[in-house]
């Protein structure tokens, strides 16, 4: 019982809540009355449910990480980074495919890959650049960030797609919003949020704006996206499950180890005296 209570206190689960709740009413409505003006609302609430729920998740961890580092980070620059750093990715994204790639076989997969992950730390790049905020954490935000609005952008198109290749089959577009919304946090989001989490961390670590750790990174999660891809486009319905588990547990494995390395760097910079093997410990766990 205390737990429900303390789970729903917590602001991501309040908004993925809310967020839920208002999909399933509007959708209820649509499939009540026919009327298709509800479709765009239905398509934004399936979207973005899940994705503003993830980002206010990390953004409740980068308050507690960095509460003794900088003031709060502004509201305002985060929905920055999620809906212009996702609508600006996705822009250049889809325009690059659109006039570079003619084949969807291995090597167009990976160029998709290749062009999704760079168009994605555009905004993130910028704010890379002004260097304001410092912190693992925050990196880690601004990836997540602009990671999830892409997606929510990518998956309300495909819900769209689906609304009208069904002719109005309000089930097959639940079916797309649902299943790329629970996915979400295992793709564009972890691989956007792992780049941009190197990125500030060996920015910080060494005082170098370039560094090659950002770079082997980012070829890593451009080599998960392309084996995301060639798994969703398998025929069978297992064998896509199957690179769903091992791509997506990689991501996400990948994400939590991040979040642990991201609280360990903390616990380091605020805990004076430590001695060499206690500080080894607590950065990079037992």
């Amino acid at each position: 019982m205390q737990l429900s209570l303390r789970l729903f206190y917590q602001r991501w689960f309040q908004v993925f809540s809310i967020g839920f709740i208002l999909f399933v009413i509007s959708e209820q409505a649509l499939k009540f009355t026919g009327n298709p003006h509800y479709s765009p609302t239905v398509i934004l609430l399936g979207a973005f449910a899940i994705p503003m729920a993830f980002v206010a998740y990390f953004y409740s961890q980068e308050r507690e990480l960095d509460q003794q580092v900088h003031s709060l980070l502004p509201l305002t620059l985060l929905l920055v980074c999620f809906l212009i750093g996702g609508t600006v990715g996705i822009i250049v994204a889809g325009v690059l495919e659109h006039q570079i790639l003619n084949d969807l076989d291995i090597p167009g997969l990976l160029g998709v890959g290749l062009i999704e992950e760079s168009a994605k730390l555009i905004l993130p790049l910028a704010i890379y650049l002004r260097w304001s905020y410092r912190s693992e954490a925050d990196g880690l935000l601004f990836g997540v960030a602009a990671g999830m609005g892409f997606s929510a952008l990518e998956t309300a198109g495909y819900g769209m797609v689906a609304l009208i290749d069904s002719q109005g089959s309000v089930g097959s577009m639940q079916e797309v919003l649902l299943v790329r919304g629970f996915l979400s946090p295992a793709g564009h989001a972890a691989w956007t949020g792992l780049v941009c989490a190197v990125m500030w961390r060996e920015r910080g670590r060494t005082g170098h704006l370039f560094n090659w750790k950002p770079v082997g990174m980012f070829l890593f999660v451009v080599l998960l996206h392309t084996a995301w891809n060639i798994g969703s486009g398998l025929d069978r319905l297992y064998f896509i499950f199957a690179a769903y588990v091992a791509v997506g547990g990689t991501s996400l494995g990948l994400l939590i180890q991040e979040i642990r390395r991201t609280r360990h760097s903390r616990l380091v910079s605020v805990v004076p005296g430590l001695a060499p093997d206690e500080e080894r410990t607590a950065r990079d766990g037992p």
